[in-house]
């Protein structure tokens, strides 16, 4: 039986970033199709079997950046079409609870830098301008609004 890892995820107007925390990973598989969808597995350092399936909420480019770390695996993904998603799964029902944000890189719209002032250097797939929280959980922009409003 397998189990799901935690996935942190973050966007930028043309990019998804999926942080998948899994420590010394092994015998990585992944597939990247253009409808959105994103299917990943692994074995974890005790040779369990880690895996999951996301349908992105848009299309996307099958080709991706991969950066393997000791604790993690960090994937760049590119949106076919340029825009900002209002959540990061086609399905408006509530995501998996294995699935939380990514506030290290999350950037809002209206902070997004110039892409072309951006690093080419994508190793740590992290925008130092935008700002980061210790909120966790919130998956969609209307609860993300709501949080700020109240803080």
């Amino acid at each position: 039986m397998s189990r799901n890892p935690e996935v942190l995820w973050a966007q930028r107007s043309d990019k998804v970033y999926l942080t998948v925390a899994l420590p010394d990973a092994k015998d990585i598989s992944v597939k990247c199709e253009p409808q959105g969808l994103f299917s990943f597995s692994a074995l974890g350092a005790q040779g369990e079997r880690f895996e999951f399936s996301l349908e992105l909420y848009g299309k996307i480019v099958p080709e991706y950046r991969k950066n393997v770390g000791l604790r993690n695996i960090i994937f760049s993904i590119q949106k076919e079409e340029k825009g900002w998603w209002t959540r990061l799964l086609k399905s408006e029902e509530k995501p998996a609870p294995y699935i939380k944000v990514d506030w290290n890189k999350w950037c809002d719209e209206d902070e997004e830098v110039n892409s072309e002032t951006d690093s080419d250097d994508e190793s740590a797939f992290v925008d130092q301008d935008c700002e980061s929280s210790d909120d966790d959980g919130l998956l969609y922009l209307p609860d993300l609004e709501k949080a700020r409003s109240k803080a």
